[in-house]
């Protein structure tokens, strides 16, 4: 028999996924509904998967394609980049979804001795990708109290008194967990600090196209700057697994160090996920945007069913799929929150302290149609009713 002490450090060391607690508790509660997960309702466009059911005989979607992608995927990806986000000056690789995207880079960017920058609410799958790569310093920034955007000015702050210069810093813009968006001239001015003081900084863009209210994302480049971004929420592609990342074309070697990466995690990501991206990119982003339309009527349903803890503490849902609210003060434990309200009134969140910030927790407004999320709304609504009157009540 083994024992625990002789597995790596770097495994026991890191953070329990929260998803993988969150799946058991739903699947131990008999028809609990989830406004947990980070995933949208909507299957991939009909006309792509028509598309590729034609290609599941062809031999080469059983073989192994470039490590960095089928060419006409990536030359698709970069007028995408080119028309879409204004990168100018950055090539890509595909990747099996945007957490092996952040894997790669964590691999290739950091060494174990370097410190890394994260803002709190931080997405709790980056924080978990450094740990589980030995990098151990891992300086938390605080979000603006009103707002949640990174503090710039805290950033500056750490890089004027650092002994030791940061190698990497990360944001989600719009944000995952909070659902808020960094306005582009913050982002500008991340970039800029990150830039002058020698750090690369890396976006996650996952929900470049969910914006709401008229706001539009917006991306920064530089030799300094690597940005992700996913199929997965956009194109309804979550099992599917395709993300890519666009780095700075002029940065000699870069490219090839990603290689070694990826040849030896998936090789390559799947070939016929791969012709789906590409058939549903040909469908256009207008397809997409139609259906996150629709999730304006999910949000203000969840935004409703959160009114009974006041609506100073909640936040977020400018972008992505999320709103992040804050627990009453008798009732901080939101590990203990999320098991009861589970329990007690079949619906599934995320704990906050699985981001950073405990006594908070994040809901996500993605992943049922409307009569699904008013349904699982009126069960939160129940349940925070209870919580702020009586407690947890058993």
């Amino acid at each position: 028999m083994g024992s625990l002490p002789n597995l790596a450090r770097r495994a026991l060391e890191t953070e329990t996924p929260v998803m993988v607690q969150i799946q058991q508790l739903f699947r131990g509660v008999k028809d609990a509904m989830s406004l947990a997960q980070g995933v949208v309702y909507w299957q991939p466009p009909m006309q792509a998967l028509n598309k590729v059911k034609e290609l599941v005989f062809e031999p080469q979607i059983s073989r192994y394609g470039a490590d960095e992608g089928i060419p006409e995927l990536r030359e698709a990806l970069v007028r995408k980049l080119h028309r879409e986000n204004k990168l100018y000056k950055s090539s890509v690789m595909v990747t099996a979804g945007a957490n092996q995207a952040f894997v790669n880079l964590v691999l290739a960017l950091c060494d174990a001795e370097d410190s890394v920058v994260m803002f709190a609410p931080y997405y709790f799958n980056a924080y978990m990708s450094f740990q589980m790569t030995g990098v151990t310093k891992i300086l938390v920034g605080p979000g603006d109290p009103m707002t949640l955007y990174p503090d710039a000015g805290w950033l500056e702050k750490t890089f004027r008194e650092a002994r030791q210069m940061p190698k990497v810093v990360t944001v989600v813009n719009p944000g995952n967990p909070t659902g808020t968006y960094i306005p582009e001239p913050l982002l500008k001015r991340i970039s800029d600090l990150c830039r002058d003081n020698g750090s690369w900084l890396i976006v996650d863009n996952t929900y470049e196209y969910f914006m709401y209210d008229g706001r539009r994302h917006s991306c920064v480049e530089g030799n300094h700057v690597v940005n992700i971004f996913s199929f997965s929420k956009a194109y309804g592609m979550m099992g599917w697994r395709v993300g890519y990342i666009a780095y700075p074309s002029d940065v000699d070697g870069f490219g090839a160090q990603l290689l070694k990466v990826q040849d030896n995690i998936p090789i390559c990501a799947s070939i016929i996920s791969q012709h789906l991206a590409l058939s549903s990119l040909e469908v256009g982003p207008e397809w997409v945007t139609e259906q996150v339309k629709d999730l304006v009527k999910n949000r203000a349903l969840i935004i409703e069913a959160l009114s009974p803890i006041g609506k100073d503490n909640v936040k977020g849902g400018e972008g992505a799929i999320y709103l992040w609210a804050r627990l009453p003060e008798e009732q901080k434990n939101d590990v203990e929150v999320v098991h009861w309200l589970a329990r007690r009134h079949k619906v599934v969140i995320i704990p906050g302290s699985a981001c950073g910030c405990p006594g908070h927790v994040r809901i996500s407004f993605g992943g049922l149609p409307e009569a699904e999320t008013a349904v699982a709304a009126e069960r939160l609504r129940k349940g925070l009713e209870e919580l702020v009157r009586d407690g947890m009540v058993h």
